[in-house]
């Protein structure tokens, strides 16, 4: 039997660790490395990554670099102590780990040798929160697979993380306050308003969320628009929230929840189409099929606006950097992301998915980054990840709350520092050359008007009686 944790490894086995750690973080990493044995890489910082065992390692030596530490992470044979996000500074020498391991292979391989005859040279058992699916990639079968995978993990927890208005998404914030739960739930019903003003909602108008989520977007747009929603996802654990907040906001004969792929929809026209952080499920094989679809379901004049991850252009098509512990373009092999978060997930850059949008049909006429806003959304979902840690550990397992913390992490940095980026991209479905928009719409509501100062005072009466000021017109206002 082993040790547990690898409390009672011979010295030998330590020694050989840190000869790896110091060729996978560099001689002096940025945060402190303690070990099972108590010794320590790096300076005294109050933010370190502790490895338990030194199964850790095994699991770099099979698989060298971000994704064999991350296994380590999500089995608990390596954790962090303090600020997450400081410890994740270490992913820039990971990035160029292999190549020390490879040019330094004279210190390096004795090191490994050592591990292995230590540890045994069977590969180690993955995690059991790594995704396997089979089948045709991006085939209806397989899709519902990867997002079960990704969403029907447990309502509850995602209620923990996102808060009570259920939004996984990019919310938009006017202070970068993050530190706060009512200013993410302001955020977050921010951007559901922002979005039913960009697609000009009307009261009767027919309104389809693709990918609903647990519905929050739809109940927003039947409350204060007066929509008649249809929301479908291929989450059933999504679809069964949904469905019963509807009906406990007694919206039932407003709004319709479909267990359905998008590709299986054929009851429009629809008046307007919101897809909120779905496109990035679709696979670059299946963009075009996909704005085809959302073109067929509109009537002329529709919207559509589309909300998604992207990637930074490249135009030159020089090799770009790419970390690996956030949504950034995701490499041809596997990594943490796909295995772990988000299975078959693509990435696309935002020219391409505009050009596909308008070969189409449709007519893009609004695109807004909103890269920063999706950096503090981040950032406050792992404030309440990690404030109700005990809990979420209880509905989901420790694994997978681990795995939820670190690619979480890892996807503030990635907005943070440009890598990742996020747009709204508004289209509309042309009606002989109409395009039903004002010549030059205002998305945001108007700012509410400064209090009038008290009149100084006077024993005469007053000139004149004020006229009151009009309310302002609504900002989507069609000609």
């Amino acid at each position: 039997m082993e040790p547990p944790h690898g409390q009672d490894w011979p010295p030998q086995v330590a020694d050989a660790a840190r000869t790896l750690l110091e060729a996978l973080l560099g001689a002096k990493p940025a945060v402190q490395v303690r070990l099972w044995d108590g010794s320590t890489l790096g300076p005294d910082t109050s933010t370190r990554i502790v490895v338990h065992s030194p199964e850790a390692l095994r699991r770099v030596l099979f698989r060298p670099g971000e994704l064999g530490l991350a296994r380590a992470f999500v089995a608990g044979e390596l954790d962090v102590e303090g600020d997450i996000f400081a410890a994740l500074v270490v992913r820039e020498a990971i990035d160029t780990a292999a190549a020390r391991l490879r040019e330094d292979v004279t210190t390096t391989a004795p090191a490994a040798l050592a591990l292995v005859r230590a540890l045994g040279a069977r590969p180690p058992v993955l995690p059991p929160e790594e995704a396997r699916l089979r089948g045709r990639r991006h085939s209806t079968r397989r899709d519902a697979a990867a997002i079960s995978h990704h969403y029907d993990v447990s309502n509850d927890f995602y209620r923990l993380v996102l808060g009570p208005t259920m939004v996984y998404s990019c919310a938009v914030w006017e202070t970068p306050d993050h530190e706060l739960d009512t200013a993410l739930d302001a955020a977050q019903t921010a951007k559901l308003e922002l979005i039913c003003r960009k697609l000009g909602l009307r009261p009767g108008e027919r309104l389809l969320d693709v990918g609903c989520g647990w519905g929050s977007l739809l109940l927003h747009a039947a409350r204060h628009h007066g929509v008649h929603g249809t929301g479908v996802t291929i989450s059933v654990e999504q679809a069964e929230l949904a469905r019963r907040r509807i009906a406990e906001a007694g919206l039932a004969d407003s709004i319709e929840i479909r267990l359905q792929d998008y590709r299986e929809i054929s009851d429009g026209p629809f008046d307007a189409v919101s897809s909120i952080g779905m496109v990035e499920h679709v696979g670059r094989a299946l963009l075009p099929t996909y704005f085809a679809s959302l073109y067929g379901l509109l009537r002329p004049g529709g919207r559509l606006l589309n909300h998604g991850i992207s990637v930074p252009g490249d135009p030159a098509g020089a090799h770009r950097r790419r970390p690996h512990l956030g949504p950034v373009p995701l490499p041809a092999t596997p990594d943490f992301l796909r295995r772990y978060v988000f299975p078959d997930g693509e990435l696309h850059e935002i020219g391409l998915m505009t050009t596909l949008a308008q070969a189409a049909g449709f007519e893009v006429r609004h695109v807004e980054n909103l890269r920063e806003h999706y950096g503090l959304t981040l950032r406050a979902w792992v404030r309440r990840l990690e404030e109700h840690w005990d809990a979420a550990c209880a509905l989901v397992g420790p694994g997978r709350a681990r795995v939820w913390r670190l690619y979480m992490a890892g996807s503030a940095l990635s907005f943070e520092s440009g890598q990742s980026q996020i747009h709204q991209t508004l289209a509309v479905r042309p009606d002989h050359g109409r395009s039903g928009l004002p010549l030059r719409p205002r998305y945001d509501p108007p700012a509410p008007a400064a209090p009038t100062p008290a009149p100084p005072a006077s024993t005469s009466p007053p000139a004149s009686t004020s006229t009151p000021t009009p309310p302002a017109a609504p900002a989507t206002d069609r000609t």
